[in-house]
Protein backbone atom coordinates (compact mmCIF):
# COMPACT_ATOMS: atom_id res chain seq x y z
CA UNK A 1 0.00 0.00 0.00
CA UNK A 2 1.32 3.49 -0.84
CA UNK A 3 2.61 5.70 1.97
CA UNK A 4 0.52 8.68 3.05
CA UNK A 5 1.10 11.74 5.24
CA UNK A 6 -0.52 9.72 8.07
CA UNK A 7 2.23 7.11 7.75
CA UNK A 8 5.43 9.16 7.94
CA UNK A 9 7.60 6.18 8.86
CA UNK A 10 6.92 4.66 5.43
CA UNK A 11 8.37 7.63 3.56
CA UNK A 12 12.12 7.99 2.97
CA UNK A 13 13.93 10.43 5.18
CA UNK A 14 14.25 13.87 3.59
CA UNK A 15 17.57 15.54 4.45
CA UNK A 16 18.31 19.12 3.40
CA UNK A 17 21.96 20.13 2.94
CA UNK A 18 23.09 23.77 3.01
CA UNK A 19 26.87 23.91 2.40
CA UNK A 20 28.97 27.05 2.67
CA UNK A 21 30.01 28.61 -0.63
CA UNK A 22 33.64 27.51 -0.71
CA UNK A 23 35.00 24.42 -2.49
CA UNK A 24 36.31 22.76 0.68
CA UNK A 25 32.84 23.00 2.24
CA UNK A 26 30.74 22.47 -0.88
CA UNK A 27 32.27 19.45 -2.61
CA UNK A 28 32.32 17.01 0.34
CA UNK A 29 28.65 17.77 0.95
CA UNK A 30 27.83 16.58 -2.57
CA UNK A 31 29.65 13.32 -1.82
CA UNK A 32 28.00 13.04 1.60
CA UNK A 33 24.53 13.53 0.15
CA UNK A 34 25.28 10.73 -2.32
CA UNK A 35 26.12 8.39 0.58
CA UNK A 36 22.82 9.07 2.36
CA UNK A 37 20.88 8.82 -0.92
CA UNK A 38 22.45 5.42 -1.59
CA UNK A 39 21.07 4.30 1.79
CA UNK A 40 17.52 5.41 0.94
CA UNK A 41 17.29 9.06 2.03
CA UNK A 42 15.87 11.75 -0.21
CA UNK A 43 18.59 14.41 -0.26
CA UNK A 44 18.25 18.03 -1.36
CA UNK A 45 21.21 20.40 -1.66
CA UNK A 46 20.16 24.03 -1.35
CA UNK A 47 22.60 26.38 -3.08
CA UNK A 48 23.00 29.23 -5.58
CA UNK A 49 23.35 29.04 -9.40
CA UNK A 50 27.15 29.20 -9.61
CA UNK A 51 27.61 26.73 -6.76
CA UNK A 52 25.01 24.43 -8.28
CA UNK A 53 27.13 24.31 -11.44
CA UNK A 54 30.19 23.37 -9.35
CA UNK A 55 28.57 20.34 -7.73
CA UNK A 56 26.24 19.26 -10.55
CA UNK A 57 28.77 16.92 -12.27
CA UNK A 58 29.42 15.08 -9.00
CA UNK A 59 25.69 14.88 -8.22
CA UNK A 60 24.86 13.59 -11.70
CA UNK A 61 27.57 10.90 -11.47
CA UNK A 62 26.31 9.85 -8.04
CA UNK A 63 22.70 9.64 -9.22
CA UNK A 64 23.76 7.53 -12.22
CA UNK A 65 25.79 5.23 -9.97
CA UNK A 66 22.89 4.83 -7.54
CA UNK A 67 20.44 3.73 -10.24
CA UNK A 68 21.41 0.11 -9.66
CA UNK A 69 21.39 0.39 -5.86
CA UNK A 70 18.26 -1.05 -4.23
CA UNK A 71 16.10 1.49 -2.35
CA UNK A 72 18.41 4.37 -3.26
CA UNK A 73 17.05 7.87 -3.83
CA UNK A 74 18.17 10.77 -6.03
CA UNK A 75 20.13 13.78 -4.86
CA UNK A 76 18.29 16.92 -5.92
CA UNK A 77 19.83 20.39 -6.27
CA UNK A 78 17.46 23.21 -5.34
CA UNK A 79 18.67 26.61 -6.56
CA UNK A 80 18.07 29.91 -4.79
CA UNK A 81 19.29 33.37 -5.86
CA UNK A 82 22.55 34.65 -4.40
CA UNK A 83 21.72 37.70 -2.25
CA UNK A 84 22.42 41.08 -3.81
CA UNK A 85 25.10 42.61 -1.60
CA UNK A 86 26.95 44.61 -4.23
CA UNK A 87 29.29 41.88 -5.46
CA UNK A 88 29.83 41.44 -9.21
CA UNK A 89 27.42 39.02 -10.93
CA UNK A 90 28.57 35.42 -10.61
CA UNK A 91 30.79 36.02 -7.57
CA UNK A 92 29.03 33.41 -5.45
CA UNK A 93 31.95 31.26 -4.27
CA UNK A 94 34.92 32.17 -2.09
CA UNK A 95 37.34 30.98 -4.77
CA UNK A 96 36.27 33.98 -6.90
CA UNK A 97 37.63 36.45 -4.34
CA UNK A 98 41.36 37.14 -4.67
CA UNK A 99 43.72 39.34 -2.61
CA UNK A 100 43.35 42.05 -5.27
CA UNK A 101 39.66 42.41 -4.36
CA UNK A 102 40.49 43.43 -0.81
CA UNK A 103 38.74 42.82 2.52
CA UNK A 104 35.60 44.70 1.45
CA UNK A 105 34.60 41.84 -0.83
CA UNK A 106 35.02 39.32 2.01
CA UNK A 107 32.78 41.44 4.25
CA UNK A 108 30.09 41.56 1.57
CA UNK A 109 30.35 37.82 1.00
CA UNK A 110 29.96 37.05 4.72
CA UNK A 111 26.96 39.40 4.82
CA UNK A 112 25.37 37.52 1.90
CA UNK A 113 25.58 34.30 3.90
CA UNK A 114 23.54 35.93 6.69
CA UNK A 115 20.78 36.89 4.22
CA UNK A 116 20.02 33.29 3.32
CA UNK A 117 17.87 32.70 6.39
CA UNK A 118 14.67 33.94 4.73
CA UNK A 119 14.83 31.57 1.70
CA UNK A 120 15.98 28.78 4.05
CA UNK A 121 12.93 29.36 6.27
CA UNK A 122 10.67 29.38 3.22
CA UNK A 123 12.06 26.07 1.99
CA UNK A 124 11.50 24.41 5.38
CA UNK A 125 7.96 25.78 5.57
CA UNK A 126 6.88 24.74 2.08
CA UNK A 127 8.90 21.63 1.22
CA UNK A 128 6.95 18.48 0.41
CA UNK A 129 7.93 15.92 1.43
CA UNK A 130 8.65 17.60 4.73
CA UNK A 131 12.31 18.01 5.71
CA UNK A 132 13.26 15.57 8.49
CA UNK A 133 16.75 16.97 9.18
CA UNK A 134 19.08 19.67 7.93
CA UNK A 135 22.85 19.45 7.53
CA UNK A 136 24.14 23.01 7.50
CA UNK A 137 27.60 24.50 7.60
CA UNK A 138 28.90 25.75 10.93
CA UNK A 139 29.40 29.14 9.24
CA UNK A 140 25.59 29.45 8.95
CA UNK A 141 25.16 29.94 12.71
CA UNK A 142 21.64 31.31 12.20
CA UNK A 143 20.51 27.95 10.79
CA UNK A 144 20.47 26.38 14.29
CA UNK A 145 17.62 28.63 15.43
CA UNK A 146 15.93 28.56 12.02
CA UNK A 147 15.78 24.75 12.06
CA UNK A 148 14.60 24.71 15.68
CA UNK A 149 11.77 27.11 14.82
CA UNK A 150 10.49 24.52 12.34
CA UNK A 151 11.02 21.58 14.72
CA UNK A 152 13.72 20.12 12.48
CA UNK A 153 16.96 18.67 13.91
CA UNK A 154 20.05 20.52 12.71
CA UNK A 155 23.29 18.64 12.06
CA UNK A 156 26.50 20.63 11.73
CA UNK A 157 29.08 20.13 9.00
CA UNK A 158 32.29 22.17 8.83
CA UNK A 159 34.52 19.93 6.75
CA UNK A 160 37.13 19.64 9.48
CA UNK A 161 38.61 16.84 11.60
CA UNK A 162 37.35 15.88 15.06
CA UNK A 163 40.90 16.65 16.24
CA UNK A 164 40.79 20.20 14.86
CA UNK A 165 37.30 20.77 16.26
CA UNK A 166 38.55 19.64 19.67
CA UNK A 167 41.52 22.01 19.43
CA UNK A 168 39.24 24.86 18.43
CA UNK A 169 36.90 24.10 21.32
CA UNK A 170 39.87 24.17 23.72
CA UNK A 171 40.95 27.55 22.36
CA UNK A 172 37.47 29.08 22.53
CA UNK A 173 36.84 27.79 26.05
CA UNK A 174 40.22 28.62 27.57
CA UNK A 175 41.82 31.34 25.40
CA UNK A 176 45.29 29.97 26.22
CA UNK A 177 46.99 32.92 24.49
CA UNK A 178 45.68 35.10 27.30
CA UNK A 179 46.49 32.76 30.18
CA UNK A 180 49.88 31.39 29.11
CA UNK A 181 52.94 32.65 30.98
CA UNK A 182 54.92 33.18 27.79
CA UNK A 183 55.34 36.73 26.62
CA UNK A 184 52.93 38.09 24.03
CA UNK A 185 55.84 39.66 22.15
CA UNK A 186 57.46 36.29 21.38
CA UNK A 187 55.80 34.78 18.26
CA UNK A 188 57.76 31.53 18.73
CA UNK A 189 56.56 31.01 22.32
CA UNK A 190 54.84 27.62 22.64
CA UNK A 191 51.24 27.63 23.84
CA UNK A 192 49.59 24.43 25.09
CA UNK A 193 45.93 23.70 24.35
CA UNK A 194 44.47 22.37 27.62
CA UNK A 195 42.16 19.42 28.13
CA UNK A 196 43.04 17.31 25.08
CA UNK A 197 43.96 13.60 24.97
CA UNK A 198 47.48 14.46 23.73
CA UNK A 199 49.77 17.36 24.59
CA UNK A 200 49.20 19.79 21.74
CA UNK A 201 51.40 22.88 21.51
CA UNK A 202 51.47 25.58 18.86
CA UNK A 203 53.57 28.67 18.40
CA UNK A 204 51.78 31.93 19.15
CA UNK A 205 52.26 32.91 15.51
CA UNK A 206 50.32 29.80 14.40
CA UNK A 207 47.20 30.64 16.40
CA UNK A 208 44.15 32.83 15.96
CA UNK A 209 44.74 35.73 18.36
CA UNK A 210 41.52 37.33 19.68
CA UNK A 211 43.37 40.59 20.37
CA UNK A 212 44.54 41.09 16.80
CA UNK A 213 41.55 39.38 15.11
CA UNK A 214 38.58 40.17 17.40
CA UNK A 215 35.92 39.92 14.67
CA UNK A 216 37.14 36.50 13.52
CA UNK A 217 37.27 35.29 17.13
CA UNK A 218 33.71 36.51 17.76
CA UNK A 219 32.54 34.78 14.58
CA UNK A 220 33.94 31.43 15.74
CA UNK A 221 32.49 31.89 19.22
CA UNK A 222 29.04 32.55 17.77
CA UNK A 223 29.28 29.59 15.40
CA UNK A 224 30.46 27.27 18.17
CA UNK A 225 27.62 28.33 20.48
CA UNK A 226 25.08 27.57 17.72
CA UNK A 227 26.75 24.21 17.04
CA UNK A 228 26.45 23.26 20.72
CA UNK A 229 22.67 23.85 20.53
CA UNK A 230 22.35 21.55 17.52
CA UNK A 231 21.40 17.87 17.28
CA UNK A 232 24.98 16.86 16.54
CA UNK A 233 27.74 17.00 13.94
CA UNK A 234 28.72 14.93 10.92
CA UNK A 235 32.38 14.56 10.00
CA UNK A 236 34.23 13.59 6.86
CA UNK A 237 36.43 11.28 8.91
CA UNK A 238 36.39 7.79 10.39
CA UNK A 239 36.73 6.35 13.89
CA UNK A 240 39.97 4.49 13.23
CA UNK A 241 41.71 7.72 12.15
CA UNK A 242 41.19 9.71 15.36
CA UNK A 243 39.63 7.41 18.00
CA UNK A 244 40.89 9.35 21.05
CA UNK A 245 39.29 12.53 19.76
CA UNK A 246 35.99 10.90 18.89
CA UNK A 247 35.83 9.73 22.51
CA UNK A 248 36.90 13.18 23.74
CA UNK A 249 34.23 14.87 21.60
CA UNK A 250 31.54 12.53 22.95
CA UNK A 251 32.49 12.11 26.60
CA UNK A 252 34.48 15.20 27.58
CA UNK A 253 32.78 17.83 25.43
CA UNK A 254 29.36 16.16 25.54
CA UNK A 255 28.88 16.62 21.81
CA UNK A 256 27.26 14.12 19.46
CA UNK A 257 29.11 13.12 16.31
CA UNK A 258 28.72 10.72 13.41
CA UNK A 259 31.79 9.99 11.29
CA UNK A 260 30.71 9.11 7.75
CA UNK A 261 33.92 9.45 5.73
CA UNK A 262 36.05 9.38 3.79
CA UNK A 263 33.17 10.70 1.67
CA UNK A 264 35.31 10.96 -1.48
CA UNK A 265 35.56 7.16 -1.53
CA UNK A 266 31.85 7.14 -2.39
CA UNK A 267 32.76 8.37 -5.86
CA UNK A 268 36.04 6.50 -6.42
CA UNK A 269 34.49 3.94 -8.74
CA UNK A 270 32.46 6.50 -10.70
CA UNK A 271 33.60 7.89 -14.03
CA UNK A 272 35.53 11.13 -13.52
CA UNK A 273 35.53 14.28 -15.56
CA UNK A 274 37.93 14.19 -18.52
CA UNK A 275 41.44 15.02 -17.34
CA UNK A 276 42.72 17.33 -20.06
CA UNK A 277 46.13 18.33 -18.72
CA UNK A 278 47.86 15.08 -19.70
CA UNK A 279 49.03 14.56 -16.11
CA UNK A 280 47.79 10.97 -15.77
CA UNK A 281 49.58 9.58 -18.84
CA UNK A 282 52.75 11.35 -17.65
CA UNK A 283 52.42 9.76 -14.19
CA UNK A 284 52.08 6.33 -15.81
CA UNK A 285 55.65 6.71 -17.16
CA UNK A 286 57.19 7.24 -13.72
CA UNK A 287 58.48 4.60 -11.26
CA UNK A 288 56.37 3.59 -8.27
CA UNK A 289 56.62 6.05 -5.38
CA UNK A 290 58.90 8.46 -7.25
CA UNK A 291 56.64 11.53 -7.68
CA UNK A 292 55.83 14.26 -5.18
CA UNK A 293 52.46 15.94 -5.72
CA UNK A 294 52.25 19.64 -4.81
CA UNK A 295 48.84 21.23 -4.40
CA UNK A 296 47.41 23.74 -1.96
CA UNK A 297 43.66 23.71 -2.53
CA UNK A 298 41.48 26.28 -4.25
CA UNK A 299 41.67 29.20 -1.79
CA UNK A 300 45.39 29.28 -0.95
CA UNK A 301 47.48 31.91 -2.73
CA UNK A 302 51.25 32.34 -2.88
CA UNK A 303 53.32 35.43 -3.60
CA UNK A 304 55.77 35.50 -6.51
CA UNK A 305 58.62 35.13 -4.02
CA UNK A 306 57.00 32.06 -2.47
CA UNK A 307 56.40 30.44 -5.86
CA UNK A 308 60.00 31.06 -6.82
CA UNK A 309 61.15 29.21 -3.70
CA UNK A 310 58.74 26.32 -4.35
CA UNK A 311 60.22 26.02 -7.84
CA UNK A 312 63.75 26.08 -6.38
CA UNK A 313 62.79 23.52 -3.77
CA UNK A 314 61.37 21.12 -6.35
CA UNK A 315 64.50 21.51 -8.46
CA UNK A 316 66.80 20.92 -5.48
CA UNK A 317 64.81 17.91 -4.21
CA UNK A 318 65.86 15.77 -7.17
CA UNK A 319 62.38 14.19 -7.20
CA UNK A 320 59.84 13.91 -10.01
CA UNK A 321 56.92 16.24 -9.32
CA UNK A 322 53.41 17.32 -10.29
CA UNK A 323 52.67 20.90 -9.24
CA UNK A 324 49.10 22.21 -9.44
CA UNK A 325 49.34 25.95 -9.99
CA UNK A 326 45.73 26.88 -10.64
CA UNK A 327 44.66 29.74 -12.88
CA UNK A 328 45.83 30.37 -16.42
CA UNK A 329 49.17 31.25 -18.00
CA UNK A 330 48.33 34.94 -17.69
CA UNK A 331 47.91 34.63 -13.91
CA UNK A 332 51.56 33.84 -13.27
CA UNK A 333 54.26 36.26 -14.38
CA UNK A 334 57.56 34.62 -15.36
CA UNK A 335 59.38 36.28 -12.44
CA UNK A 336 58.61 33.33 -10.16
CA UNK A 337 60.33 30.76 -12.38
CA UNK A 338 63.61 29.66 -10.80
CA UNK A 339 66.75 29.34 -12.95
CA UNK A 340 66.71 26.04 -14.83
CA UNK A 341 63.15 25.24 -13.78
CA UNK A 342 61.73 25.38 -17.30
CA UNK A 343 64.05 22.57 -18.35
CA UNK A 344 62.66 20.31 -15.61
CA UNK A 345 59.16 20.54 -17.06
CA UNK A 346 60.36 20.45 -20.66
CA UNK A 347 62.87 18.12 -22.26
CA UNK A 348 64.12 16.90 -18.88
CA UNK A 349 60.61 15.56 -18.19
CA UNK A 350 61.16 15.53 -14.44
CA UNK A 351 58.21 17.76 -13.61
CA UNK A 352 54.64 18.39 -14.74
CA UNK A 353 52.69 21.62 -14.18
CA UNK A 354 48.89 21.60 -14.00
CA UNK A 355 47.02 24.87 -14.39
CA UNK A 356 43.43 25.03 -13.24
CA UNK A 357 41.55 22.01 -11.96
CA UNK A 358 43.29 18.70 -11.24
CA UNK A 359 41.63 15.35 -10.41
CA UNK A 360 43.29 15.15 -7.01
CA UNK A 361 41.80 11.90 -5.74
CA UNK A 362 42.74 10.16 -9.00
CA UNK A 363 46.28 11.59 -8.93
CA UNK A 364 46.83 10.55 -5.31
CA UNK A 365 45.86 6.99 -6.14
CA UNK A 366 48.42 6.63 -8.94
CA UNK A 367 51.21 4.11 -8.13
CA UNK A 368 53.85 6.73 -9.02
CA UNK A 369 52.86 8.96 -6.08
CA UNK A 370 55.31 8.92 -3.19
CA UNK A 371 54.46 12.11 -1.32
CA UNK A 372 52.08 15.08 -1.15
CA UNK A 373 53.04 18.67 -0.24
CA UNK A 374 49.78 20.01 1.19
CA UNK A 375 48.33 23.02 2.99
CA UNK A 376 46.56 20.58 5.35
CA UNK A 377 43.05 21.45 4.32
CA UNK A 378 41.01 18.59 5.74
CA UNK A 379 39.69 17.31 2.42
CA UNK A 380 43.24 17.01 1.10
CA UNK A 381 44.41 15.26 4.27
CA UNK A 382 41.58 12.71 4.14
CA UNK A 383 42.16 12.08 0.43
CA UNK A 384 45.87 11.49 1.07
CA UNK A 385 45.11 9.18 3.99
CA UNK A 386 42.61 7.24 1.86
CA UNK A 387 45.23 6.79 -0.86
CA UNK A 388 47.94 5.81 1.63
CA UNK A 389 50.14 8.75 0.56
CA UNK A 390 52.44 10.42 3.17
CA UNK A 391 52.52 14.20 3.46
CA UNK A 392 54.78 17.23 3.75
CA UNK A 393 52.65 19.68 5.74
CA UNK A 394 52.56 23.40 4.93
CA UNK A 395 49.59 24.94 6.81
CA UNK A 396 48.54 28.54 6.20
CA UNK A 397 45.43 29.44 8.25
CA UNK A 398 42.08 28.25 9.72
CA UNK A 399 42.20 24.64 11.01
CA UNK A 400 45.29 23.76 8.98
CA UNK A 401 47.83 24.09 11.82
CA UNK A 402 45.68 21.77 13.94
CA UNK A 403 45.46 19.25 11.10
CA UNK A 404 49.24 19.39 10.76
CA UNK A 405 49.59 18.36 14.42
CA UNK A 406 47.30 15.38 13.80
CA UNK A 407 49.21 14.29 10.68
CA UNK A 408 52.74 14.75 12.03
CA UNK A 409 52.55 14.18 15.78
CA UNK A 410 49.54 11.91 16.36
CA UNK A 411 49.22 9.80 13.19
CA UNK A 412 52.90 10.15 12.24
CA UNK A 413 52.18 10.02 8.50
CA UNK A 414 53.95 13.22 7.51
CA UNK A 415 56.76 15.69 8.13
CA UNK A 416 56.38 19.39 8.82
CA UNK A 417 57.85 22.01 6.51
CA UNK A 418 58.06 24.38 9.48
CA UNK A 419 55.44 27.01 8.55
CA UNK A 420 55.02 29.40 11.47
CA UNK A 421 52.61 32.17 10.52
CA UNK A 422 48.80 32.10 10.65
CA UNK A 423 47.63 34.33 7.79
CA UNK A 424 44.66 34.11 5.45
CA UNK A 425 44.71 33.97 1.66
CA UNK A 426 44.30 37.76 1.70
CA UNK A 427 47.51 38.30 3.71
CA UNK A 428 51.23 37.81 3.16
CA UNK A 429 53.29 34.94 4.55
CA UNK A 430 56.91 34.49 5.53
CA UNK A 431 58.84 33.13 2.53
CA UNK A 432 60.21 29.64 3.20
CA UNK A 433 63.53 29.00 1.41
CA UNK A 434 63.75 26.43 -1.36
CA UNK A 435 66.42 24.54 0.59
CA UNK A 436 63.93 23.92 3.41
CA UNK A 437 61.26 22.76 0.96
CA UNK A 438 63.71 20.38 -0.74
CA UNK A 439 64.94 19.06 2.61
CA UNK A 440 61.40 18.23 3.75
CA UNK A 441 60.61 16.39 0.50
CA UNK A 442 63.86 14.38 0.74
CA UNK A 443 63.15 13.58 4.37
CA UNK A 444 59.68 12.26 3.49
CA UNK A 445 60.64 10.33 0.37
CA UNK A 446 64.08 9.11 1.40
CA UNK A 447 65.13 5.68 2.62
CA UNK A 448 65.62 6.41 6.32
CA UNK A 449 63.99 4.54 9.17
CA UNK A 450 61.70 7.55 9.69
CA UNK A 451 60.56 7.78 6.06
CA UNK A 452 59.97 4.03 5.84
CA UNK A 453 57.92 4.15 9.05
CA UNK A 454 55.85 7.06 7.70
CA UNK A 455 55.20 5.20 4.45
CA UNK A 456 54.16 2.02 6.25
CA UNK A 457 51.78 3.87 8.58
CA UNK A 458 50.30 5.75 5.61
CA UNK A 459 49.60 2.49 3.78
CA UNK A 460 48.01 0.96 6.88
CA UNK A 461 45.66 3.94 7.26
CA UNK A 462 44.78 3.75 3.57
CA UNK A 463 43.59 0.16 4.04
CA UNK A 464 41.55 1.13 7.12
CA UNK A 465 39.97 4.06 5.27
CA UNK A 466 38.61 1.79 2.55
CA UNK A 467 37.31 -0.82 4.98
CA UNK A 468 35.43 1.77 7.04
CA UNK A 469 33.06 2.75 4.19
CA UNK A 470 32.21 -0.85 3.28
CA UNK A 471 29.24 -2.69 4.75
CA UNK A 472 30.03 -3.40 8.39
CA UNK A 473 32.66 -0.65 8.54
CA UNK A 474 32.47 2.09 11.18
CA UNK A 475 31.45 4.90 8.79
CA UNK A 476 28.90 2.70 7.04
CA UNK A 477 27.42 1.87 10.44
CA UNK A 478 27.42 5.51 11.60
CA UNK A 479 25.32 6.49 8.58
CA UNK A 480 22.85 3.75 9.46
CA UNK A 481 22.75 4.78 13.12
CA UNK A 482 22.13 8.42 12.28
CA UNK A 483 19.37 7.59 9.81
CA UNK A 484 17.81 5.30 12.40
CA UNK A 485 17.78 8.06 15.02
CA UNK A 486 16.28 10.56 12.62
CA UNK A 487 13.61 8.07 11.59
CA UNK A 488 12.78 7.30 15.21
CA UNK A 489 12.53 11.02 15.97
CA UNK A 490 9.80 11.55 13.40
CA UNK A 491 7.08 10.52 15.86
CA UNK A 492 7.90 13.58 17.98
CA UNK A 493 7.41 15.94 15.07
CA UNK A 494 3.97 17.16 13.96
CA UNK A 495 3.38 16.54 10.27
Amino acid sequence: MASTRDEPQQQPLHILFLPYFAPGHLLPVADMAALFAARGATCTILTTPVNADIIRPAVDRANDANLDVADSQKVVISVLPFPDVGLPPGMENMKSITPSHGVAYIVKFVHAAQLLREPFDLFLATSRPRVDAVVTDSFFAWSADAAAAHGVPRLVFLGSSVFARSCSESMLRNNPLETTANGRDDPDALVALPGLPHRVELRRSQMLDPETRPEEWAFYQSSNAADERSFGEVFNSFHELEPDYVEHFHKTLGRRAWLVGPVALASTDMPVAVESSGCLPWLNTKPVGSVVYVSFGTLTSFSIAERREIARGLALSGKNFVWVLGGSDDDDPPEWTAEGFAELTGNNNRGFLVRGWAPQTVILNQPALGGFVTHCGWNSVVEAVSAGVPMVTWPRYADQFHNEKLVVEVLKVGVSLGAKDYASAMETHVVIPGEVIAGSIKRLMGDSLESNSIRNKSKELGVKARITVEKGGSSYDDIGRLMGELMAGRSAVKH
